[in-house]
């Protein structure tokens, strides 16, 4: 790995350890402050909510796990998703990069 990438992996890495344990926090404030997902507000200002089937097909529905408190299962909802985002980054990484020829 080249010196201007090995650099910056262990910044981002930390950053990342540290927004993923900051999330209860940031769950707790959109409660406290009535944050509604766009998409939500964007049904209900339509009118598509009235016609709206529901979906249970999902791996965490509403950041949600069963038997966890609110903060518990946001923690584990961003866990689970910052891990399968940083499994999905490096397979398209690897998968659209070049090795350096070696000499």
């Amino acid at each position: 790995m080249s010196d201007g990438l090995s650099g910056w992996l262990p910044r981002a890495l930390a950053v990342l350890v540290v927004l993923t344990l900051l999330t209860p926090a940031f769950g707790w404030a959109a409660g406290v402050v009535g944050y509604a997902e766009p998409m939500e507000n964007a049904a209900e200002a339509t009118g598509a909510v009235d016609s709206a089937e529901p979906v249970e097909i999902a791996l965490m529905p509403d950041y949600g796990v069963a038997g966890l408190s609110d903060a518990a299962a946001t923690f584990v909802a961003a866990v689970v998703g910052t891990a399968l985002t940083l499994v999905a980054a490096v397979v398209i990484g690897r998968l659209l990069g070049t090795e350096p020829n070696a000499e």
